[in-house]
């Protein structure tokens, strides 16, 4: 199967384009819950493609503005290349969109859903085992857990999801990235700056205040609400056993719209499997 089988074509791929400023970005990683955004310049001979912006890029420079600084290089594929060949770098690379380019055009995007999705319909390999492919390290978290404190877990974790436990150490539910992003909240301003800010590192700030003397500057911040995490987690958990297929799994994902599944046996949790597990049963 090539890439062109399962992209999204060109004239469906949101992008942003040079010059512009980080609100352009936060935009579509807020409102529209993308986790990157492909970056343009638009010429004479149409747009170029110079890029990705992703909100891991948004976090680290937090007192960058202009996407021309911010934007970095990915791994890219052609519309002709294999897909599983492109699933294994998005696996090594950790890469969940990979654009699609032709020359300096940018004809489509491919992402671990598209992969996925072909997955579930049986297009390619989805005999292997999840319980060969689950990752046994889960990130976790309690009930109670402020919703900031669970955002700062999830990011410190690298991954995009933490599975909540209740008192008894069973499954309560799940919170991902894009539960936070959702109720979380952009907030306008100002502040005072000087040789330093009290609230320059809490947690829930998108963007820190950069001390530039002892006068007003505009900030950007974004404020999660302090509420334990329960209020904002899906308690209504699928979960998968370890004798069941990669296409199984990449069924109830595509059907239940998630990234991410708990593996059980019987009510035990004992590992996940996240979407790009299922990619390396490709390549394996």
């Amino acid at each position: 199967m090539k890439v062109a089988d399962a992209m999204t074509p060109g004239e469906e791929v949101v992008t942003v384009s040079l010059p512009g400023t980080r609100d352009d970005v936060l935009e579509y990683l807020q409102e529209r819950g993308f986790s990157s955004v492909p970056v343009v310049k638009e010429t004479d001979d149409g747009a170029t493609y110079r890029g990705l912006i992703s909100r891991e890029d948004l976090i680290k420079h937090p007192d960058e503005d202009q996407l021309a600084v911010l934007v970095r290089e990915v791994p890219t594929a052609s519309a002709d290349d294999d897909l599983d060949a492109v699933a294994a770098t998005m696996v090594a690379e950790d890469a969940r969109r990979i654009p699609v380019v032709d020359g300096d055009a940018i004809v489509g995007i491919i992402t671990v859903t598209d992969v996925v999705r072909a997955i579930a319909r049986g297009d390619i390999d989805g005999e292997t085992l999840v319980g060969d492919l689950a990752s046994k390290n889960v990130n976790t978290t309690y009930v109670e857990t402020p919703l900031p404190v669970v955002e700062r877990e999830i990011y410190y974790a690298n991954v995009p999801y933490a599975v909540v436990l209740d008192k008894e150490t069973s499954l309560a539910g799940i919170v991902t990235e894009v539960d936070i992003i959702e109720v979380a909240r952009v907030v306008e301003g100002e502040a005072g700056t000087g040789d330093s800010v009290a609230n320059q590192d809490d947690e829930w700030m998108w963007e820190g205040i950069k001390a530039v003397g002892n006068r007003y500057i505009p900030t950007r911040n974004v404020e999660i609400p302090a509420e334990p995490v329960s209020k904002f987690m899906s308690d209504d958990l699928e979960t998968v056993s370890t004798r069941a297929s990669a296409k199984d799994a990449a069924q109830m994902m595509i059907r239940e719209d998630i990234e991410q599944i708990p593996l059980v046996t019987g009510d035990e949790l004992i590992g996940i499997v996240r979407d790009i597990n299922l990619l390396e049963a490709l390549y394996e």
